[in-house]
């Protein structure tokens, strides 16, 4: 009986895995066919007749590197300020005492119930009037600051042991040192973790840099794909369309990949009980 539900429950982790699965797998099978063939073959498992067709005209017909570019350095320049921020203040709110901390960081947590949106106008009159619209500073600068971040980093902190802050301080370690010294690398599975979703967050972000961005030069990907899709007037080229997803997902999958050790050991801390 006990096989019999171990099995069971194998069972039903594969299928749930392939239904996850196979619309991923069939977007990049159908990205390869032409477009007056992807209907026709859309339920096969391969498809017989694979081009790079639609690879090329989507180079072709937008400037893609460039999107990818643009993207590809906001989510990387925000993941890695909102990991250095979070993390500064994370340990500041954890282990510091000074005065209206507590005050402060409940406005902190005030401000992850307020939605995004709500933040957009002020933030666009803002940039505007530092004169930063359409460009680098106006997509990264709103991101290098957030209250999750703040949080998690804090609630990793809080458990962090306080023998290794007296050693650190008898081997002569300032505040600074200990921190990056010995806390830091302690924390790697949660910065990890940090670093993946607001990579995926900036990566995925759509609004803010639809609206703070006026030239083709400065627009992002989930931006620049969406304009392209709008182009479209009489024919909708779905095996364009499909490419452009496969392109837009790979970082992700790719920066998911290389943390996914630490983002499961995070998941899975405090699991065993000592």
């Amino acid at each position: 009986m006990k096989r019999l539900r171990i099995f069971i429950g194998y069972l039903t982790l594969i299928l749930i895995a392939i239904s996850m699965l196979y619309p991923f797998f069939a977007m990049v099978n159908l990205s390869f066919a032409g477009n007056n063939e992807i209907f026709s073959h859309a339920g096969r498992f391969l498809h017989p007749n694979l081009t790079l067709e639609n690879y090329k005209d989507v180079f072709r017909e937008i400037p893609m590197g460039l999107y990818f570019f643009n993207s590809l350095l906001v989510a990387s320049i925000t993941t890695v300020g909102q990991v250095i921020f979070a993390s500064l203040a994370g340990y500041a709110f954890a282990r510091l005492n000074f005065k209206y901390k507590n005050a402060i960081f409940l406005m902190i947590l005030i401000t992850m119930l307020i939605p995004p949106q709500v933040n957009i106008i002020p933030l666009f009159f803002l940039m505007r009037e530092l004169h930063l619209i359409d460009t680098y500073q106006a997509l990264i600068l709103p991101a290098l600051f957030g209250g999750f971040g703040i949080f998690l980093m804090r609630q990793y902190f809080l458990g962090f042991p306080k023998d290794l802050e007296e050693a650190a301080k008898i081997d002569g370690c300032n505040l600074f040192q200990t921190f990056y010294k010995i806390a830091l690398p302690l924390a790697v599975p949660t910065v990890a973790t940090l670093a993946i979703f607001t990579f995926v967050t900036t990566w995925n972000s759509f609004m803010w840099p639809l609206i703070v961005t006026n030239s083709e030069s400065m627009r992002t990907l989930p931006v620049g794909l969406a304009i392209y899709k709008g182009s479209f007037r009489e024919l909708t080229l779905w095996g364009n369309l499909l490419a452009c997803s496969v392109i837009c997902t790979l970082p992700v999958i790719g920066v998911f990949l290389l943390g996914k050790k630490y983002f499961i050991s995070d998941i899975l801390q405090g699991s065993v009980k000592e």
